[in-house]
């Protein structure tokens, strides 16, 4: 039984690593100042430069924090104080023409500024917050959210 036990333990955690080791970035902190965190898989990371956001991952800013992100296509992210953000989707891959851009904004504000999607394909943009969505038709907007 224990034996059956670890084998199908080590094939999980082999197999997870393995779907991790697949899933790549998509963006890449330009800067932080202050506290910022990502939240992924349940687990608090410390954001410095260059720390790298996946699909999924949430950002959170302390107050008197801020940070830039910078996605794979060009888009700047950049978050104000006490902020929070959920990177839902992300797809550029220009040479099948696929392109999606999700993200939730819960609280606080964020600068968007276009990327190659938000030229290329401004329709799969979408800024979400606990009361509207955003759909992008120009480059760059500011957009705040008030908590629930």
């Amino acid at each position: 039984m224990r034996i059956m036990l670890v084998a199908i333990l080590v094939t999980f955690f082999i197999f997870s690593g393995l779907a991790n080791a697949t899933d790549e970035h998509v963006a890449i902190f330009k800067d932080v100042a202050g506290s910022v965190k990502i939240i992924r898989n349940h687990q608090d990371i410390v954001a410095i430069s260059g720390s790298q956001l996946m699909r999924s991952d949430i950002v959170v800013t302390a107050p008197n924090s801020s940070g830039g992100i910078v996605f794979k296509d060009g888009t700047l992210l950049t978050l104000g104080s006490s902020s929070e953000v959920k990177i839902n989707q992300y797809v550029f891959q220009p040479e099948e023409a696929k392109y999606d851009f999700a993200v939730y904004l819960s609280k606080g504000s964020a600068i968007y500024s276009s990327g190659k999607i938000g030229h290329m394909s401004p329709e799969s943009v979408s800024v979400r917050t606990p009361r509207a969505t955003v759909g992008v038709r120009g480059t760059r907007f500011i957009v705040q959210a008030d908590a629930k």
